[in-house]
């Protein structure tokens, strides 16, 4: 907080500092008891009436009585991570949408609309990298009726918790009654920690990789109801890999774009976790991707997965951004 030479707390924000990353302290309380004081860090995403709004890195808007501050200032962005691969959020943005393409997409200004009959939220959702070329009420006019048109429910995609991020984006969408339907975590972290992690070799050996996912696979990840439309998607990408471990017990998939390789539907039978499969799945599909000369990982964990989160911090992933799927009219 701010804190004048003579002990004081100081409010150094207004209304003109909309859109910057400020840390605030508010008092809550009432009169003959003692005070309590909370703290909030994220963009200031509005300034009206006697209320501030502040979109956290998690997505989760503060609204904040004016009155109530009892000091504030703007500060510098999340530091950058100290180990492990640089990335900006677009590029991130960009590597992440490639290796989950949709089946037909059209452009809305510097947005992406796409579509891929429902299957994954990733696909079937706005990438809204940039300005749709019309005023924001507009653009989700024609968001609302290019999904209606396609029989699916409309989606976007934006992301907070990084320089470049869509907190501003994130609190005009729920302003406009947009629900935050479900929030996850980009992490990133070095390649070769990942393809040296696995220690047991005869379960790494059991270990296929192929470029198509068969039914043992699709059995496995459990997420599809259209099979013949989920492997249209599941491969597209611009090298994709599928890792299977006895016939099913545990799956994986990944991309290789460059210098980075994407890790996801990684699934272990409930009767055989905790025993490193998803560890071996991810081992060998790195060693692969290594050979391919990528050097960077990611990976993508919804925020109420803790059990994939604790694997995903022992292989030394940590967070870049998180991202959230706002759906029109959830409510």
């Amino acid at each position: 907080m701010e804190i004048t030479a003579g002990g004081l707390l100081e409010i150094r924000i207004t209304p003109a500092d909309v859109g910057k990353r400020v840390s605030v302290r508010r008092v809550e309380g009432e009169a003959g008891v003692p005070p309590v004081f909370s703290d909030a860090v994220g963009v200031l995403t509005s300034w009206n009436q006697g209320v501030l709004t502040i979109t956290r890195k998690d997505g989760v808007s503060v609204h904040i009585s004016e009155s109530s501050l009892v000091a504030g200032k703007v500060v510098p962005p999340a530091p950058a991570r100290r180990r492990g691969p640089a990335a900006s959020f677009e590029e991130l943005a960009r590597v992440t949408a490639r290796a989950w393409r949709p089946l037909e997409s059209e452009a809305l200004g510097e947005w992406t609309l796409r579509a891929a009959g429902g299957f994954t939220r990733r696909a079937n959702s706005v990438l809204p990298l940039g300005d749709p070329g019309i005023p924001l009420d507009g653009a989700l006019a024609r968001v609302s009726a290019w999904y209606a048109e396609r029989g699916l429910p409309a989606y976007v995609q934006a992301a907070t918790g990084a320089a470049g991020t869509q907190e501003l984006l994130c609190a005009e969408l729920e302003r406009r009654g947009w629900v935050n339907e479900v929030s996850a975590e980009v992490r990133i972290g070095a390649l070769a920690p990942v393809g040296e992690a696995d220690a047991d070799e005869s379960v790494s050996a059991a270990v296929t990789l192929t470029r198509t996912p068969d039914e043992d696979w699709l059995g496995r990840y459990g997420k599809v109801r259209d099979p013949e439309l989920a492997r249209r998607m599941l491969v597209e990408g611009p090298s994709v890999w599928f890792a299977s471990l006895g016939g099913g017990r545990a799956v994986g998939r990944m991309v290789v774009d460059g210098r980075w390789a994407g890790f996801g539907a990684v699934t272990v039978d409930p009767g055989y976790r905790r025993r490193g499969l998803a560890t071996a799945v991810m081992a060998v599909l790195a060693r692969r991707a290594l050979e391919e000369g990528a050097s960077a990982a990611w990976l993508q964990v919804e925020t109420d997965n803790p059990g994939a989160r604790a694997l995903y911090d022992g292989l030394g992933f940590a967070t870049h951004h998180a991202y959230h799927h706002f759906r029109e009219g959830a409510r």
